[in-house]
């Protein structure tokens, strides 16, 4: 299998909650890996392929969460893969703080 992500995927074991764009009911699930481009976020009932969202957790050090739109890239029963859209520079450097483990 070819390998087409352009970051790499760090693992990590941190609640989120997410809810589709132009929702305000939030969902809870667990991120397990993320990078610079994206995350997998496990969950019972992920939404759709395409579907926009918006993600939000906390990382150790920043105040307040963090509310990180993206996108649904893939889906399969146990979770959804999640394409970041534009990041800011606090989101970009608390992304990069939160890889590094």
């Amino acid at each position: 299998m070819v390998e087409l992500r352009q970051h790499q995927r760090t693992q990590v074991d941190i609640e989120v909650e997410f809810e589709i764009k132009g929702s305000k009911e939030r969902r809870v699930g667990r991120a397990t890996d993320v990078s610079l481009g994206g995350m997998f976020v496990r969950s019972a009932a992920p939404p759709g392929f395409s579907t926009e969202v918006i993600v939000y957790f906390r990382v150790r050090g920043h105040r307040g969460p963090l509310a990180i739109p993206g996108v649904v890239r893939w889906t399969r029963g146990d979770g959804m893969g999640i394409q970041f859209g534009l990041l800011g520079a606090r989101e970009t450097f608390a992304i990069t703080e939160l890889s590094k483990g």
